[in-house]
């Protein structure tokens, strides 16, 4: 009978080496026989040429057909254990005879190799040894995905440059997804499925995408909630123990004699302790001292450990030296040195810090008897304080005392007289009192108010001398007395009308004189219109009142200009006055000449709107207020001199020194400001001293050094401010008093205020239809 042919067996080894291992082949029982091959690398047929994992030493027999039937039984791709290997090269481990590696394959595919070795043990009986078993997770119950990839913590970057991205747990490639173009990635993000989160997963290179759970655990978390679905975070409370008191207890057992009675065994602990305690065995616990680590790296000097005299130098600071003793310190001083027993009892009572010193003086009859001194150690340690603590670097410090930064103005009693009280109050006009004035002689004060009555009372008395209503529909906005004695001229603004009055008040010889310069006007100008026959007629006409009850009054002459009238202020030699209009755009500043019966507006056009005008006390200069500047013209050579920049947001008066060389501004921001015209444009001193807007400001003009203001919050605040020639020192300006008295109305208080010529008097006129008299 022929042998049966057994399959070959063949074993695939990864190698290092070129050299080809040993393998023994069995033919069922027969002698060993053993034969050598050469080593080949084997490339498996879905790879690609230039990619190789590993060395393949394939061992078989010489002949080819036995080597094409192992080939075709050889289809397992499992790599032998380093323990197979030892046994195959070693024959004689665990005492074999031979080792013999079977994989037998049958001619019929549909079985399957054997996964045992069959040797023998040391009695020579058959031992059978299996291969380890491979779950290939396919179990249901496994969560693990079926494609894993084992490359481990190589970064998938590594990849880049190979079609697959790694292996699966059986060694094979994994393929790398493939990635549509920029046009499908960009449908992708137009059309977003659900779970798309735009990240790839490091592990599969694929699209990471979330689940519906997921998604719901990721919302939950970013609304700050509890990822746990149904999680109460609030549990209801589970009352353990309640507030009621059960009547029976849980237990009817007498109590025990152990809870009442003192345990002897606890008795004999104390008492051992408290022996202890005693013989100083135990110790209180006393907390370590806190003690001080120099730093050995600080290295610390004495700068006057050898103090030897230097020559003066500003990095030489000597030590401090302690003061001579005096006489007090000795121990028998004079007898004026020593404290009475007040002076000694005081010393006692009084504390450390409130001392001139810290001894008392003390007389002794010798030397010996001298006590030693208690405070010793504590001016030792005070003395190295003061070394200790000494500066290192010389500085000049400057002692100034505050009090003196601030100037010495002098007491309000040594600048008197000012006005302090109210002496006459004259009450008449019916509404507002608007404007008021004190004629050049001192004598009579007139004023006009909303009733479109002009009056004139006699100053001293306050008695009423004349009155005419010049208007029933119209108020009087503003009364001024034309300067100078020779005549008396009363000017006073109704709406768009200046009218020229004499009161019938004086004697007929200065009655007359004052006519006489108010017709002087009409010779000259008909003969100007006679000589001049096509010259173009002026915009203002000088006339006579229409109404007799009017002349019959007093009224001479009219003037009627085209705005409403709010300022007249005259020249000093009474023969021109301006008017301010200040709605009147090209024609609301005029200048106005008596003699001629000529009007003359000198501009054209005026930056801002204008408040006020007046003219300069001493030289011929024009000064022109609008809403925040004021200019300054030279009439004789009709040029713009200087613009004044007060600061204010709205001036709504100013007055110029009878010198001439300052002026003073009230604005509707409560501000009065003191304006040095040699000095700069600037204001000199801003004073705030009232709570409402400023009505009126004005010099006295009778050479005493006092100023005032009005305000609307029903106040008058008078100024001493003394001027002098010096260019060299500047204006003392000291308020002295605040007048109180008139009543605010309608959010309006004090309107206007005037001087006396000689007397440090002043008078206001209020909104409560009253002018008042301050002396």
């Amino acid at each position: 009978m022929a042998p049966q042919d057994f399959s070959r067996k063949r074993k695939a080894i990864t190698r290092d080496g070129p050299e080809a291992d040993q393998v023994a082949l069995s033919d069922g029982g027969g002698d060993l026989a053993t034969s050598r091959l050469e080593g080949t690398l084997s490339h498996r047929e879905d790879e690609g040429s230039d990619t190789s994992d590993s060395h393949a030493s394939i061992l078989d027999e010489d002949d080819s057909e036995s080597l094409a039937d192992s080939e075709k039984a050889f289809d397992s791709d499992e790599v032998p254990s380093d323990e197979d290997i030892e046994k195959a090269n070693n024959p004689s481990i665990n005492g074999s005879a031979d080792i013999r590696l079977k994989l037998t394959q049958n001619d019929d595919d549909d079985e399957s190799p054997p996964n045992h070795i069959v040797t023998k043990d040391a009695n020579g009986n058959p031992r059978y040894i299996y291969q380890d078993i491979d779950p290939v997770y396919a179990s249901d119950d496994s969560e693990a995905p079926r494609t894993t990839n084992t490359i481990g913590n190589i970064p998938l970057s590594f990849y880049d440059s190979y079609p697959h991205i790694g292996y699966d747990i059986n060694g094979k490639k994994i393929a790398r997804p493939a990635k549509g173009e920029a046009l499908d990635a960009l449908l992708d993000s137009i059309d977003i499925p659900k779970g798309w989160t735009g990240l790839t997963d490091p592990n599969t290179g694929k699209p990471l995408e979330l689940s519906e759970q997921e998604l719901k655990l990721l919302k939950r978390i970013q609304m700050k909630e509890v990822g746990e679905e149904g999680y109460d975070p609030y549990p209801a409370t589970i009352e353990y123990f309640t507030s009621k008191t059960e009547l029976m207890p849980l237990s009817a057992a007498p109590e025990p004699k152990r809870r009442f009675v003192p345990s002897k065994h606890e008795a004999k602990r104390v008492m051992k302790i408290v022996k202890a305690i005693r013989e100083g065995r135990i110790l209180p616990y006393k907390p370590p001292p806190e003690e001080d680590e120099e730093d050995i790296d600080v290295k610390r000097y004495d700068i006057w450990a050898n103090e030897a005299p230097r020559p003066d130098h500003a990095m030489n600071v000597p030590a401090p030296k302690l003061p001579p003793p005096g006489y007090d310190e000795s121990y028998h001083p004079p007898p004026e040195y020593l404290p009475d027993q007040k002076e000694k009892k005081a010393w006692e009572d009084a504390e450390d810090e409130d001392r001139q010193k810290d001894y008392l003086p003390t007389d002794h009859s010798s030397l010996r008897k001298v006590p030693g001194y208690e405070k010793f150690i504590k001016e030792k340690f005070e003395r190295c304080l003061d070394l200790y603590l000494a500066p290192r670097i010389r500085r000049s410090k400057l002692n100034i005392d505050p009090e003196s930064l601030l100037p010495k103005l002098p007491s309000p009693e040594e600048l008197r007289p000012f006005p302090t009280t109210c002496a006459t109050i004259f009450r008449g006009h019916q509404g507002r009192v608007r404007s008021l004035a004190v004629d050049p002689s001192g004598i009579w004060l007139a004023s006009g108010g909303d009733d479109g009555t002009l009056r004139v009372w006699e100053l001293m008395t306050g008695r009423q001398l004349w009155h005419v209503r010049i208007s029933s529909d119209d108020a009087i906005n503003v009364v001024r007395w034309r300067p100078g004695t020779d005549a008396i001229i009363l000017s006073a603004a109704v709406g768009e009308d200046l009218y020229f009055i004499i009161p019938p008040i004086v004697s007929h010889e200065r009655e007359s004189r004052s006519n006489t310069i108010l017709d002087e006007g009409f010779g000259y100008a008909s003969s100007k219109s006679t000589s001049d026959s096509n010259a173009k007629p002026p915009a203002t006409q000088w006339i006579r009142p229409t109404s007799s009850r009017l002349s019959d009054a007093g009224v001479v002459l009219k003037i009627h200009l085209r705005s409403t009238i709010k300022v007249i202020s005259w020249h000093r030699r009474g023969d021109y006055l301006t008017t301010v209009s200040p709605s009147g755009q090209t024609s609301s500043v005029a200048i106005h000449t008596l003699s001629k019966h000529l009007t003359q507006q000198p501009f054209r056009r005026l930056k801002g709107l204008p408040q006020s005008a007046q003219f300069h006390p001493l030289k011929p200069v024009f000064f022109v207020a609008t809403q925040r500047t004021i200019r300054s013209y030279d009439l004789s050579k009709q040029e713009l001199l200087k613009i004044i920049q007060p600061g204010a947001r709205w001036i709504s008066s100013f007055d110029v020194h009878p010198l001439g060389d300052n002026l003073i501004v009230g604005s509707y921001d409560k501000r009065l400001l003191w304006h040095d015209l040699d000095l700069s444009i600037r204001p000199y001193k801003t004073l705030r001293y009232h709570k409402k807007a400023i009505r009126q400001v004005k010099f006295h003009a009778g050479g005493l050094p006092l100023f005032a203001d009005a305000s609307d919050d029903g106040s008058l605040q008078v100024f001493h401010g003394k001027v002098v020639g010096d260019m060299m020192e500047n204006a003392t300006i000291v308020p002295v008093k605040v007048l109180r008295g008139h009543a605010v109305t309608g959010n309006l208080g004090v309107l206007d205020l005037d001087w006396h010529p000689r007397e440090p008097w002043c008078v206001s006129a209020g909104a409560d239809g009253t002018c008042r008299l301050w002396m």
